[in-house]
């Protein structure tokens, strides 16, 4: 039986910073409060007319490099993404333009922050069947530009970053599983109203109501027990007890909710990869971004064992049990 493994990884930031500071000049907020609440010291914000694309090419182009790959060698990308460029050709596409990959499927997909754990396994699965040989998983977010920064309850907590893997197939299991959930009832807890479908209405202000929407209490217990509940389910499916996982490498939007996942496990914080305090939360971005840090920076090693968790609007959750 074929496995997937990952080969390399790869992550990308905008150059532009906005920290609290900058925010307290823009909305009824401070630094303190901010990082007392979220553990968000700042957020990289993609300059004018960089788009998703651009930010995603970086972070494949080092995650290639890092594999060994080239684009001859790619035969199926995922990208996941909530704030595509366009509305089609779909980013996968776009991407696969710009690294000069010809005639492999390239699919975009949408589940909020948990889309590149979605991705992912997708691509696994392309790789268990046979189907792939080398697959790029990107998750890709300027969220910038669907935050209203006159709402202080969502304009200090998004920001804008790439990150991407390669799989590719091994004989011993590198994912050992994924784990995917959604429960569309929630869907009004945390959203963005408008669409190609449903239109654009201006608000009194005489914008575009393109921007997200929360409901930050009633988010914040959903994600905590969800994600509680995923780690359990995880672990069952694997017959692993929480001293098996080496590190949590989890979606970044909140520090506390990262905190009450490792409680959970029953893990010391030290064995948690953290990277919110530098980028906020970049939605399908933040997994492989966090992974991406804890690999360049010698925590995370061949052979270690990872749990990979996400919580977003939908509401989606998943997780991935990953042999490094």
């Amino acid at each position: 039986m074929k496995y997937s493994r990952i080969a390399g990884t790869g992550s990308h930031l905008p150059d532009r910073v906005m920290t609290n500071a900058d925010l307290e000049r823009m909305v009824d907020t401070s630094d303190q409060w901010i990082q007392e609440r979220t553990g968000i010291r700042q957020r990289h914000i993609a300059a004018e007319g960089e788009t998703t694309v651009d930010l995603a090419e970086q972070a494949a182009r080092r995650a290639m490099e890092a594999a060994g790959v080239t684009a001859q060698d790619i035969d199926l990308i995922v990208f996941g993404t909530t704030t595509p460029d366009q509305v089609f050709p779909n980013c996968g596409a776009l991407l696969q333009a710009r690294l000069g990959i010809r005639g492999c499927p390239a699919l975009g997909l949408e589940a909020a922050c948990s889309g590149f754990i979605y991705a992912l396994s997708i691509a696994d699965k392309f790789i268990r069947l046979g189907d792939a040989k080398c697959a790029l998983v990107v998750g890709a977010e300027t969220l910038s530009r669907i935050v209203d920064w006159t709402d202080r309850s969502t304009a200090i907590l998004f920001g804008d970053g790439a990150g991407a893997v390669v799989l590719k197939p091994d004989e011993t299991p590198g994912i050992i599983s994924t784990h995917l959930h959604t429960d569309g009832f929630y869907k009004d807890l945390l959203y963005c109203p408008v669409g190609p479908s449903r239109g654009f209405p201006l608000d009194e202000a005489g914008r575009t109501q393109m921007f997200i929407r929360m409901t930050g209490n009633e988010i914040f217990k959903i994600a905590v027990k969800s994600l509680g509940s995923i780690v359990d389910e995880t672990l069952a499916a694997n017959g692993l007890d929480t001293s098996a996982i080496d590190w949590l490498v989890p979606h970044q939007a909140n520090i506390r909710i990262i905190q009450a996942t490792a409680k959970k496990l029953d893990m010391p914080m030290e064995r948690v990869i953290v990277t919110v305090q530098d980028h906020g939360n970049t939605s399908a971005a933040s997994v492989p971004m966090a992974l991406d840090v804890g690999v360049r920076d010698g925590r995370i090693k061949r052979g270690d064992l990872l749990l990979l968790e996400a919580f977003g609007g939908g509401l989606t959750w998943g997780s991935a049990l990953i042999r490094y």
